[in-house]
């Protein structure tokens, strides 16, 4: 971790704790768990959404296949600047709520792994109805949305679109966080 991300994470969150979510990067033991719930021989396409300053994209780097395909999104500027040159051989985006039309602009049809470190929770219904619609667009039939959030509120909104296959707590992240591994339904 470079030793300017604490800080820059801390500021983004001080600036915008409903878009944040946390004062601190994601731990590594997080990020393992995380990417590891993956077959990356398989994948061909994948998007991390709320890549921040890269706590995860890193582990989703050292595993990911050279002909994957791989998503960035951040709104936030610094954080996406940040990004958009430490993993230049992946695709950044500001909006989230705009997955798919994303995808298009790549000219990918489905992403067989969506991670999340969105604070679903703290966005207005509307938004996160928006996310979740996109976030089952774009995966493909059968394929993983793998978010982390510090608590279980989401469980019922994505029960409605995903099967919940497992919720592991990782309790050395700061704060405790809970890894929801979800597959797509093929029909709602």
């Amino acid at each position: 971790m470079n030793s300017n991300e604490p800080i820059l994470f801390l500021k983004s969150f001080l600036q915008s704790p409903k878009h944040v979510g946390s004062i601190i990067p994601s731990s590594r033991f997080l990020a393992n768990k995380m990417v590891n719930q993956a077959s990356w021989l398989e994948a061909k396409a994948v998007a991390e959404l709320g890549s921040g300053t890269g706590a995860i994209t890193r582990y989703i780097q050292e595993k990911v296949q050279d002909s994957t395909k791989v998503l960035l999104f951040e709104m936030n500027d610094t954080m996406r600047n940040n990004l958009q040159i430490a993993y230049s051989e992946f695709s950044c985006y500001p909006d989230a709520a705009r997955l798919v039309e994303s995808m298009n602009q790549e000219s990918i049809q489905q992403l067989d792994y969506i991670f999340s470190g969105l604070p679903f929770f703290n966005f207005e219904p509307e938004l996160r109805n928006t996310l979740v619609e996109q976030i089952h667009k774009a995966l493909k039939p059968g394929g993983l949305f793998i978010a982390f959030q510090y608590s279980l509120q989401m469980k019922k909104t994505l029960s409605e679109r995903f099967i919940i296959e497992k919720i592991e707590l990782v309790p050395l992240n700061i704060p405790p966080a809970f890894v929801y591994v979800c597959r797509k339904k093929e029909t709602i």
